[in-house]
C-alpha cells in the first residue's frame, strides 16, 4: 500500500532551510514512513513540513547524493529500491571502507578508544536483554561503526563512509525487518570480536574480520530478499 507523502513528520523548525527539510525526509525514511520505493512529492512534503517547494527540492537533492532517493523525468522522486544486485554493490563498497578503518584503527586506538567501543557494545547487550527493537540496536550498531571509521584517522575514507551511510542504514534496515532473529542473535558477538581485534593491535585480522562482518550481512540480507520474492511469487 503507497504511503501518504508527509506521514510520521513534524514541522520544520526553520523555514527555507534545505539541509533541516534532508535531514526530516532522512529521518522519515529511516523511521519507515516512507518505506522502499515509495514516492517523495513535493508539494505534500513542503505542506508537511510548512516550508518552501524550493527547499523541500534541494533537501531531495541532498538524499539524491547520498544514494537514498532517486530521481526520473516524469516519474518524480522515490525512495530508493532494497534489491540483491544493489546490495550486492553497496555492500562490496562497504566492506572495502570497514576493513580499511578497521586495519588504521587497530593501528591508533588506545585503552581508551577501545574501553569505549566496548562501552558502545555493553549497550548493545543490554538493550538486547531488554528486548530492544531491531532499529534501536541498529543505531548503535551504526553508531559503532561511526566511532571505528574516525578512529582511522582518514578524513576521506571517513567522508566515503558518511557518503553511503544513508543507504546502508535503508538496506540494514530491510535486514532486520525481514530477520530480526538472526540479526540480534549476532550483533553483540561479533562488534565484540572487532573491539577484541583492535585491541590486539592485529590491523590484518581486524580488517579480514571487518570485510567479513559486512559481507555476511550481505549474504544474509540477499537471501532474505531471494526468499520474501519467493513468497510473493
Amino acid at each position: 500500500m503507497e504511503t501518504p507523502s508527509g506521514a510520521g513528520m513534524g514541522r520544520a523548525r526553520r523555514r527555507g532551510l534545505a539541509a533541516e527539510a534532508a535531514d526530516r525526509i532522512r529521518e522519515a525514511i529511516l523511521a519507515g514512513h516512507f518505506p522502499p520505493g515509495a514516492p517523495l512529492r513535493e508539494v505534500e512534503l513542503a505542506g508537511s513540513l510548512d516550508i518552501s517547494r524550493g527547499s523541500v527540492r534541494e533537501g531531495l537533492a541532498v538524499l539524491a547524493r547520498e544514494g537514498l532517493t532517486r530521481s526520473a523525468w516524469h516519474r518524480g522522486t522515490k525512495v530508493i529500491e532494497v534489491t540483491a544486485p544493489e546490495a550486492e554493490e553497496l555492500y562490496a563498497v562497504r566492506a572495502a571502507l570497514e576493513g580499511l578503518a578497521a586495519r588504521l584503527a587497530a593501528e591508533r586506538a588506545g585503552a581508551e578508544d577501545t574501553a569505549e567501543l566496548d562501552s558502545r557494545v555493553d549497550e548493545m547487550a543490554a538493550e538486547l536483554a531488554r528486548g530492544a527493537d531491531g532499529p534501536r540496536l541498529l543505531a548503535l550498531d551504526l553508531d559503532f561503526h561511526d566511532r571505528i571509521h574516525r578512529l582511522s584517522g582518514n578524513r576521506r575514507l571517513y567522508d566515503g563512509w558518511t557518503g553511503i551511510r544513508s543507504q546502508v542504514h535503508l538496506y540494514q534496515l530491510t535486514r532486520v525487518r525481514l530477520g530480526h532473529d538472526d540479526y540480534r542473535a549476532a550483533v553483540v558477538a561479533e562488534h565484540r570480536e572487532l573491539v577484541r581485534l583492535l585491541r590486539a593491535g592485529d590491523g590484518r585480522a581486524a580488517r579480514e574480520a571487518a570485510e567479513e562482518h559486512v559481507l555476511s550481512a550481505c549474504r544474509v540480507l540477499c537471501r532474505q530478499l531471494a526468499e520474501a520474492a519467493g513468497r510473493e511469487a
